[in-house]
């Protein structure tokens, strides 16, 4: 079996952690330091292809647009554009400068460079701050951030999936509008702040793989007129 090659490292920032971007063969693998696991691997992307899917089918409007909290290797950007007309504004948010350079370089090929459609935009931002500036602005959110809500009770990731950050999402959907959120695991509670929040909410449990492996966690939330 072919070693792992190191292609680059990234710091997080506002964190410590350090993203490190990682290749054997034709298999790409994005960690975080220090640990063993993937946190992203271009063999499975089923669930993040999932979460474009269960949000944007059904969408109405004629030219819709959305957002993507998270670029990650680009699936589920990728899957959005798949479903979306040519109308279609993509808003990418993506804290990390190297992670967007990486799809734009080796990366790329796995998910078919979607970055190159023109209905796509990136911002290098915290998705948190492009909500709050563009309010009733999307049909569409789509969060793939942190490995999902699991980590809410931190004060760091309250922003984004606590009562604040949901009421961020909320007041940046037009009526009607959906929020996804993708998370590695499931998280009971996370169900009830959907609730609470204001969202009709629905929980899916995606396979990593297509038809196969580990199941993750999507949830939609649509809100009312």
């Amino acid at each position: 079996m072919k070693p792992w090659v190191h292609l680059g490292s990234a710091p997080v920032p506002g964190s410590r952690d350090e993203l490190q971007l990682w290749q054997r063969d034709t298999e790409f693998s994005i960690r975080v330091r220090g640990t063993p696991y993937d946190l992203m691997n271009s063999r499975q992307h089923g669930s993040e292809e999932a979460l474009a899917d269960l949000a944007l089918t059904g969408l109405t409007a004629a030219a819709p647009r959305v957002l993507i909290g998270g670029l990650g290797m680009g699936f589920t950007l990728a899957a959005a554009l798949r479903t979306l007309p040519g109308a279609a504004q993509v808003t990418v948010a993506e804290l990390v400068p190297e992670v967007v350079t990486w799809n734009h370089g080796p990366l790329g090929e796995v998910a078919g460079h979607p970055l190159n459609d023109p209905r796509v935009t990136v911002a290098v931002a915290d998705v948190g701050e492009v909500m709050r500036a563009h309010p009733a602005g999307f049909d569409a959110i789509l969060l793939d951030v942190d490995n999902g809500p699991e980590g809410m009770t931190r004060a760091a990731n309250d922003a984004l999936y606590g009562p604040r950050g949901l009421a961020t999402a909320r007041a940046a959907l037009r009526p009607g509008g959906v929020l996804a959120v993708w998370s590695v695991e499931h998280v009971p509670r996370f169900t009830d702040a959907l609730t609470r929040a204001g969202f009709t909410t629905h929980v899916h449990h995606p396979r990593a793989r297509h038809g196969k492996g580990g199941k993750h966690t999507v949830w939609t939330g649509r809100k009312g007129g």
